[in-house]
């Protein structure tokens, strides 16, 4: 399945009825099972039904972060980035590709 970031949107855990999916570089992730992180109201909620490859490496939830530009990262940032999608593959299935 390929999905546009605005398409991907719809799956940001405000209809009950969709999966909760967070994409990370470009990988999109069904996050339903982690409900209580990603759900509405949940901390980690802002990722949600966007590519959140900026905001995991920096580890921010600051609203202009959550995106997936990669420009002017450190290599400590990347290193971030890699461990919380490493942890997204072992947790999470991938359900589909963002459209670039």
């Amino acid at each position: 399945m390929e999905l546009t970031a605005q398409q991907l949107r719809g799956f940001d855990g405000s209809d009950e009825s969709k999966p909760i999916y967070v994409a990370i570089r470009g990988a999109i992730y069904d996050v339903s099972s982690g409900k209580g992180f990603y759900g509405p109201g949940g901390p980690y909620a802002v990722f949600a039904g966007r590519e959140a490859s900026r905001a995991l490496a920096k580890m921010s939830k600051s609203e202009e972060d959550v995106c997936g530009d990669l420009d002017g990262l450190s290599d400590k940032e990347l290193g971030v980035l890699a461990d919380w999608e490493n942890k997204f593959q072992a947790k999470y299935p991938v359900v589909g590709r963002l459209a670039s």
